[in-house]
């Protein structure tokens, strides 16, 4: 340890230098491995049927049959596409595009809804708006099942069973969109912003669309993504109000022709096929606004 000498001729020791901040404990070997291994079990399980049905629509139908179901056999992907998009006059592409036009449409119409519900929810001052969001909030815990028959009972009333528009309409509505917007527009959309936007001039409306919109953008995207999800694999709402199979979604469609397996044991392989052509649309979808969520996150993660 080194001596100073002050002015007044007294010894004063030097402190020691800072001793090194401890490191944290350090994982051991065994619990990453663990922790490893058990993602990768879960992994395996959530990807398992994926895999499965991919190998399935590669398969013929006497090989589908014969061979080993988690692995390939002679590759017949292309002949079942040709006989998916051939069968019954090519009923399989209006079922798709039904699907994208009621999810994507949808999903759209019902994100733009709920991000003004919740925007107005958050930032508006009025009487009975905690009694209207409590409302909002009851409406996410009722299960879509429970509204099917009341909802066609309305359509009946005015004649709108068996029309695009009784699948549409019930697709717009989204509370879970409604009250994620609200949480998130109460934390990402300043007051102050605001206020300076009106002073400006801007309009109530104007000021949503050009500012509060791109500062809820990674709210939406997620509303958008869980509603396209939701409305895709909507089953029980088309079954209930269409009749016309050229109005059918590619889940129910898909769904009548495994109901007559027994009578044409080729449309197995084609119900497994179409069930692979009908999981592409979704994925691509999450891989085109996964960017989205990225930039969000970034643009939260840093504060002025």
């Amino acid at each position: 340890m080194s001596i100073l000498t002050d002015t007044a001729g007294a010894h004063t020791p030097r402190p020691a230098a800072a001793a090194a901040k401890p490191r944290g404990p350090r994982d051991s070997r065994l619990s990453v491995i663990v922790a490893t291994g058990f993602l990768a079990l879960i992994a395996v399980y959530m990807l398992l049927p994926v895999f499965w049905l991919v190998v399935s629509a590669t398969k013929s139908q006497g090989d589908l049959v014969d061979s080993f179901g988690l692995w390939f056999s002679e590759f017949h992907l292309a002949d079942n596409l040709s006989a998916l998009f051939a069968k019954q006059d090519g009923v399989f592409l209006p079922w798709l595009l039904n699907s994208l036009l009621y999810a994507g449409a949808g999903a759209a119409v019902g994100t733009l809804l709920s991000a003004m519900a919740g925007y107005a929810l958050a930032k508006y001052r009025f009487r009975g708006r905690e009694l209207l969001f409590s409302v909002v909030l009851g409406g996410v815990l009722v299960p879509a099942t429970a509204l099917a028959l009341p909802l066609f009972l309305l359509f009946a009333e005015v004649g709108a069973t068996n029309t695009f528009w009784a699948v549409f309409l019930p697709s717009i509505v989204s509370p879970f969109g409604v009250y994620l917007s609200r949480i998130f527009a109460a934390a990402s959309v300043p007051d102050e912003l605001l206020e300076a936007a009106r002073i400006d001039g801007s309009g109530e409306l104007r000021t949503f669309f050009t500012l509060a919109l791109r500062l809820m953008s990674p709210a939406m995207v997620t509303i958008f993504l869980f509603q396209f999800v939701v409305v895709w694999n909507n089953f029980l709402l088309p079954l209930v109000m269409l009749q016309d199979d050229r109005l059918y979604p590619v889940t129910l469609g898909l769904f009548t022709w495994q109901s007559q397996v027994s009578r044409d044991p080729s449309l197995q392989i084609l119900s497994l096929t179409g069930s692979l052509v009908s999981v592409v649309p979704i994925v691509i979808t999450f891989l085109v606004l996964q960017r989205y969520w990225k930039a969000g996150l970034a643009a939260g993660a840093v504060k002025a």
